[in-house]
């Protein structure tokens, strides 16, 4: 007996449909950008108002490269900031203010270390290189990654150093109140 084809033919349009729908979705393919728009008026350099298929609009645009820019550096003076140490020319960061004050607290009481936190950086050191031979015929080191993945890997960043930062500055302060405790306790005979 030869199986029917209609239960395959059946779904085929709805598999063709997905298939479209996945490659129209995907986030790392150049799209032409339409940013004309008439009745411009200047807002700043980048953002205008005006007229788009009759529709009033605000409009913003920004050069990706100068975003991504300003967003690996603000990322990496985060992270110096919370954590410090010999990557950031042995900044202390907060994770430095608070490893002082707790060293502070335990030579008020036992002389034990109380530090429990490593310093943890979230920025790796490097981007993967595949290192070969150039157009030019040179040696030469390579990093590649879809713009979108490194817009969206240096935002998480962020995000979890703002949190991290809270999370240390809310340590700091409830330790130096602990080592003025500590320090009146200490001086009351």
């Amino acid at each position: 007996m030869v199986p029917t084809l209609r239960p395959l033919l059946g779904s085929l349009p709805a598999f063709a449909l997905v298939l479209c729908v996945g490659c129209a979705s995907n986030p790392n393919k150049a799209k032409d950008l339409d940013t004309s728009i008439e009745k411009s008026e200047s807002i700043n350099d980048h953002s205008s108002i005006g007229v788009k298929d009759g529709n009033m609009i605000y409009q913003k645009k920004v050069m990706i490269s100068e975003e991504l820019r300003n967003l690996q550096i603000r990322t990496h003076e985060m992270e110096a900031s919370v954590y410090g140490g010999p990557r950031y020319l042995d900044n202390r960061g907060y994770w430095g203010v608070l490893k002082d004050c707790r060293e502070k607290i335990s030579l008020l009481e036992d002389g034990k270390p109380k530090w429990t936190e490593k310093r943890e950086y979230v920025i790796p050191e490097s981007d993967k290189v595949i290192i070969g031979i150039d157009e030019k015929g040179k040696i030469a080191g390579l990093t590649e990654e879809y713009l979108n993945d490194r817009l969206t890997r240096y935002r998480e960043y962020k995000s979890i150093l703002e949190a991290r930062s809270e999370d240390l500055q809310e340590k700091i302060a409830t330790c130096k109140m602990e080592l003025k405790s500590k320090q009146k306790e200490k001086e009351s005979p």
